[in-house]
């Protein structure tokens, strides 16, 4: 079955090839377009691959390489792994593809592997062969983060408390606006990041206006306040049947105001009702080994219930 199989490098001349790839696979998403992974390649050394079977290209593999000679996939995306075709590949084929995967690493000097499954809530039909391959192969659970999730064909709606919130922001009328404006959106952001995390945005206004215009209808900026400025802020990646919370951001005033709450209602009832499922993103810190219990606490008042996002290592 190996035999049937070949791994080489991605080559910048394939980048409509991947992107193909990626539309036709079960658990390929904006992340692993060509456009979205190569705004950071300055920051990473790509080294992803394509599996081919018989010739034919089949899979693919976002991944980068460490100087430590680590393959990370991909140590800029949140998730990357194995991306599998809707048909003809099953477990079967995950171990032989794995086997060849783990002696192409071998014979190119890498030793270890960081592999970042998908999670479930992105497939668009089930594909966890990789999770068993990386158990026969013998992976270590690296990291688990713990995000907060609304099944929306089955939401609980929000607890007493963000209701109360609600009710109070909805005595306001504040506003919402759309925006392509990254300008209008960041410093709402860096503010309650600073301020509350004494962190800054994954992505700076540069990046961010970049990958917006690049993607205009999967990539959205959302504002809400009470006054002249906003007071709450939120940027939604819609991928797949996934509305997926990429930056939520309020101010002082905000909170006070319930503003957030306001805008988290309008989103899940108004804008994203028709996706499977609306992510508020992970509360973790260190790797997943600690848990904001403020922050996944005000997610579940919103109806979300949890979901994990798993980073393996293999050891070669």
């Amino acid at each position: 079955m190996e035999a049937e199989w070949s791994i080489r490098r991605y080559r910048p001349e394939d980048a409509g090839l991947w992107d193909r790839l990626v539309a036709e696979s079960r658990q390929g998403t904006l992340l692993h377009i060509r456009g979205y992974m190569d705004y950071h390649s300055d920051r990473f050394d790509d080294c992803s691959l394509i599996a081919l079977r018989k010739g034919k290209p089949m899979s693919l593999l976002p991944a980068n390489i460490r100087p430590d000679k680590t393959l990370c996939s991909h140590g800029g995306l949140t998730y990357g792994g194995w991306l599998t075709p809707l048909s003809h590949f099953d477990g079967s084929d995950m171990l032989s593809l794995f086997r060849l995967f783990t002696e192409w690493c071998r014979e190119n000097g890498i030793g270890q592997i960081i592999y970042k499954a998908v999670p479930h809530i992105y497939h668009k039909i089930p594909a966890e062969e990789d999770l068993y391959a990386l158990f026969r192969f013998g992976a270590t659970v690296e990291t688990v983060n713990l995000s907060t999730v609304i099944d929306m064909r089955n939401n609980p709606g929000f607890n007493t408390q963000q209701k109360r919130h609600l009710k109070k922001a909805s005595v306001n009328n504040p506003w919402i606006k759309e925006t392509s404006n990254a300008a209008e959106f960041m410093p709402i952001l860096q503010e309650c990041l600073q301020n509350r995390h004494n962190a800054a945005p994954v992505h700076t206004e540069n990046e961010l206006q970049m990958l917006k215009d690049s993607f205009p209808e999967s990539i959205r900026l959302f504002l809400s306040g009470t006054g002249t400025k906003p007071e709450a802020a939120v940027c939604i990646y819609d991928t797949n049947s996934v509305a997926h919370c990429q930056y939520i951001a309020t101010s002082e005033r905000g909170r006070e105001n319930g503003t957030l709450t306001y805008l988290m209602h309008h989103l899940i009832h108004d804008v994203f009702s028709s996706n499977r499922y609306f992510d508020f993103g992970t509360s973790n810190e260190d790797a997943g080994r600690i848990l904001n219990s403020g922050l996944i606490h005000q997610k579940t008042g919103l109806g979300g219930r949890g979901v994990t996002y798993q980073i393996f290592r293999l050891n070669l």
